[in-house]
């Protein structure tokens, strides 16, 4: 069997092909809340955005956010999430205090840093095997209002990239940047910074955004998304930003979860869907690595139509797989072009190995084991807090012998 949230993991880590899922969308009640500490409990089937709906408007913003607020609280745990304030905060495990695991033999944990401790790291990250977490505590960040003060900046390489990183993590709780993949030349690695800040002072109300929701229909002919238009889109996206430079403040939602205003975005890749492909590489060398991956990326002709950059900071998690590590992460979107797609992917991986990064599960679907167990080298002390009566189709195809 396998713990289940709404499924938004990329790969198989949420899949257990010829198992039982074991659905947790019942397990919706908040606990408890302590409104001068900021510390929640609740059930692990809530939502993101039912945390939101409920913090915000009392002074509180969840401690670390991916890109979609439609994920579960266990499935946070579960996958260790990380967002834009990475460099900062760390992962969602490093603010958990404590969860409760249900075992298949009927045994209840209660994990925290000091009780339970292996089931604590080994759950944090361990992709909902190690059992179910019924509840989880962890702490909350305080906010003065809902807005968030953003600034936008265009850079023309890698180069001014990692100038504009570097005078950000300092100043900045969040950063994140959009990369043309398929630029070459003096302007390869061009894209858009984006850095921001909670915004300061009560006047601005905590409203909650209800951002307008667009849809795709249909799925797109497979043939839509190739070179040439994920060229000229990743060129119409570099040139929206008229300046060089702008600021503006903007409601916490669409800075932190624009795809989700966006219902079913995911047709655009057609019929045969998608892969992504993350990964972390160390800081030393990364500017080499980057550009290699860069160089190959457009050389296959296969653009990514979502390119994500960020860094990565030294805050280490307690998670015995988490994937962030102290370095630079990019976040690809491929159409699924089959084996022509899948032998770009081969050849990143060496790449990633080579420098000793790691690939992200969650996002994963087609990794081979070599590769998970040189990521993850403690995985085979992980192995020994796997609940006996779970498994997934992803833990089924890396752990197979290499």
């Amino acid at each position: 069997m396998l713990p289940f949230g709404l499924g938004r993991s990329y790969g198989d880590s949420c899949l257990n092909d010829g198992g039982d899922l074991l659905v947790t969308e019942e397990l919706k009640h908040l606990l408890a809340f302590d409104a001068e500490r900021g510390m929640m409990r609740c059930e692990a089937g809530v939502t993101l955005d039912e945390l939101l709906r409920f913090i915000v408007p009392r002074g509180w913003f969840l401690p670390v956010t991916p890109g979609t607020k439609f994920i579960t609280v266990g499935g946070a745990i579960a996958n260790d999430i990380h967002g834009k304030n990475h460099h900062r905060a760390g992962t969602f495990g490093c603010h958990v205090t404590k969860f409760e695991l249900l075992r298949s033999t009927g045994e209840r944990l209660i994990c925290s840093p000091t009780e339970n401790t292996a089931q604590f790291a080994a759950t944090i990250g361990g992709l909902g095997l190690t059992g179910l977490i019924t509840w989880a505590e962890f702490q909350l960040l305080r906010i003065e209002n809902s807005m968030i003060d953003v600034e936008e900046l265009q850079f023309a390489n890698l180069d001014e990239f990692f100038a504009i990183s570097a005078e950000s993590d300092a100043d900045f709780a969040y950063t994140v940047s959009w990369v043309d993949c398929l630029a070459e030349g003096p302007s390869l690695g061009r894209g858009i910074f984006m850095r921001g800040n909670h915004a300061r002072g009560d006047s601005l109300s905590h409203r909650l955004h209800r951002p307008p929701r667009l849809g795709v229909p249909v799925e797109f002919p497979d043939f839509a998304l190739n070179q040439y238009s994920i060229q000229a889109f990743n060129t119409l996206y570099y040139a929206k930003a008229l300046e060089a430079f702008s600021r503006k403040i903007v409601h916490y939602d669409p800075f932190f979860y624009p795809l989700d205003a966006v219902n079913h975005w995911n047709r655009i890749y057609g019929r045969r869907g998608f892969f992504q492909y993350q990964f972390v590489i160390p800081f030393s060398g990364d500017r080499k690595v980057i550009r290699e991956i860069f160089q190959r990326i457009a050389a296959s002709g296969q653009g990514s139509f979502l390119a994500v950059l960020k860094t990565f900071g030294e805050r280490r998690s307690p998670g015995m797989l988490s994937f962030p590590a102290p370095g630079l992460t990019l976040a690809l979107d491929f159409a699924n072009q089959g084996w022509e797609t899948l032998s770009l992917f081969n050849e990143l991986d060496q790449v990633v190995l080579a420098t000793g990064g790691r690939i992200y599960p969650a996002k994963d679907a087609r990794m081979p084991a070599r590769v998970f167990q040189e990521c993850y080298p403690r995985w085979e002390e992980f192995r020994q807090y796997i609940d006996p009566a779970f498994s997934s189709s992803f833990w089924r195809r890396v752990n197979s012998p290499v």
